[in-house]
């Protein structure tokens, strides 16, 4: 199931949600159809599949092994960001992007949820911020949305702000 959802991923993230056919997600899979469908029965089920392997990759990227020290582990966390702008998702967020191709389906709307709100939890711990979820991932949607305009400029600007909100 993992290599099927890697390969949604991939498709999703090159060309969107509305563009993919059945047969372009099940070559990007790697897999015939009827084992694409034995795992994932919709497209709306392989839209998730992609996503929940995103979230955990991301999460894996930018919290594994972090630096103990808040200060230090903040500005990593940036610099993650960063580089997974960089080499992930140069045109934005993914979840972000399925949210908007399909607005009414309420299981996006949760998945995109949990991934910023375990993003925003698990940075504010990491940084020594509790209570500051909101924050944090302010700062974290704003690095998200300005590097493709501004690199690491902007990563250098988060890091610097995340000093001043931990004083």
């Amino acid at each position: 199931m993992t290599r099927i959802a890697a390969g949604l991923e991939g498709a999703f993230a090159a060309r969107g949600f509305s563009e993919p056919s059945v047969g372009d997600l099940r070559d990007a899979a790697g897999v015939s159809l009827r084992t694409l469908y034995k795992y994932v029965p919709s497209r709306d089920d392989m839209v998730q599949a992609a996503l929940e392997h995103r979230h955990a990759r991301y999460l894996s990227h930018v919290f594994d092994d972090l630096p103990d020290a808040p200060d230090v582990a903040l500005a990593e966390i940036f610099a993650r960001v960063g580089l997974w702008m960089q080499t992930e998702a140069s045109h934005g967020c993914l979840f972000h992007a399925a949210v908007a191709a399909a607005p009414d389906s309420a299981p996006l709307r949760a998945l995109l949820e949990r991934h910023k709100g375990e993003v925003a939890q698990r940075a504010a711990a990491a940084a020594g911020l509790p209570g500051q979820e909101v924050a944090v991932m302010l700062l974290i949607e704003g690095l998200t949305q300005s590097w493709p305009l501004r690199g690491d400029d902007a990563v250098a600007a988060a890091q610097r702000m995340g000093a001043c909100l931990q004083g």
